[in-house]
């Protein structure tokens, strides 16, 4: 298992420099970057598309302008010009300002923001507990109540209890955590009905002046409906997935075995079929958790007002704040391929037949 984690660790990083190398080529290629967006807004050309979205500790632009090199710098001095990409370190080659980011990259130095005048590893910092509080809770409710519902589905295959939860289970499916979030707003926060809980923000304006307890029910007040919201959304395919494994797992020979030697019923699902019906189930951790985490809680955050990370990468997308967009994508991928590493030594933890280190290529 150590060899096999030495040589995975290993891979993470020609893994980052393929997605680093395509991300920036891509992001290159694409037009309106901060050069013309800057250029646009000082010739007045970007009109109403150009805004500035309150962000950090500053402001972030966003719209499109045309080309520096064309429409966009047309009528202005090339000498200002040429300042322009200087402050935005476009004045180097693109391979030149690639192998300066990955030297950077590798001490963890992402430079600053284009627009918000910070240290990009500081607005990381600062968005990320709300993301992370988002993605935990979130990952851990719906772990807990879809293994135990799959379970109870599998058992009862066929049966009434199994029928209406499926029919839960669709409509959960099919609808977008973000149309839930709506409907939570409009019968609890205040949008028609009552004002159970906040509309805004991850804790109250004052809340440093509570006491311990009252932070902490603070804190799960404010956060009840976006995780709501997120578990609703994001329950029915683990729920299903689970059922599926059990369903797999309990027609097999060594359960009919486990049953006939006159094992109880809990005895034989919880100590021979879970281990094995779990496999899946783990394996797909690392997707589920990346997913909310990082996308899946985007609309979630803007709907709520809560500023993280999903938040954060939106803008930054939008804005062409090249800094922002590359570290959280080399963020996101890190902590990806970490977490994959994790589920894969957790697979061999359950089940020790499985030795992904004895496998060819």
């Amino acid at each position: 298992m150590l060899a096999y984690a030495i040589r995975r660790i290993l891979l993470i990083i020609p893994t980052l420099f393929a997605i680093i190398l395509v991300n920036f080529v891509i992001v290159q290629a694409a037009p309106g970057g901060p050069v013309d967006q800057l250029v646009a807004e000082l010739k007045g050309t970007a009109g109403n598309s150009l805004q500035r979205v309150s962000g950090g500790g500053g402001e972030l632009a966003s719209g499109t302008g045309g080309t520096s090199q064309s429409r966009g710098a047309r009528g202005l001095d090339p000498t200002f010009i040429a300042e322009i990409q200087k402050l935005y370190g476009f004045d180097k080659p693109a391979p030149e300002r690639f192998w300066i980011m990955l030297k950077n990259y590798l001490r963890f130095d992402f430079g600053n923001s284009f627009y918000q005048d910070r240290p990009v590893l500081r607005l990381i910092a600062d968005k990320l507990p709300v993301s992370i509080s988002l993605g935990l809770w979130t990952t851990l409710i719906i772990y807990l109540i879809s293994i135990p519902l799959g379970i109870r589905k599998a058992v009862r295959d066929g049966s009434s209890f199994d029928i209406w939860t499926s029919a839960v289970v669709i409509v959960g499916y099919a609808i977008p955590g973000f149309l839930f979030a709506v409907l939570l707003i409009v019968l609890f926060a205040g949008g028609k009905y009552v004002s159970w809980f906040p509309l805004r923000g991850l804790t109250s304006d004052d809340w440093a002046s509570f006491s311990t307890l009252h932070q902490i029910g603070d804190y799960f007040w404010h956060i009840a409906l976006p995780v709501l919201s997120l578990v609703i959304g994001g329950f029915a395919s683990l729920t299903m997935l689970t059922k599926n494994s059990f369903l797999e797992e309990i027609n097999k020979q060594y359960v009919v075995t486990a049953r006939a030697k006159g094992l109880s019923e809990g005895r034989v699902l919880y100590g021979h079929v879970f281990r094995n019906a779990m496999l899946l189930v783990i394996a797909g951790f690392p997707a589920a958790f990346i997913g909310i985490l990082f996308t899946g809680a985007l609309l979630v955050e803007v709907i709520f007002s809560l500023d993280g990370l999903g938040l954060l990468g939106f803008q930054a997308a939008i804005g062409r704040d090249y800094p922002i967009m590359f570290a959280t994508v080399y963020i996101y991928t890190l902590i990806g391929l970490v977490l994959k590493l994790i589920s894969d030594l957790t697979y061999m933890w359950v089940d020790p037949r499985i030795d992904f280190g004895t496998r060819g290529s």
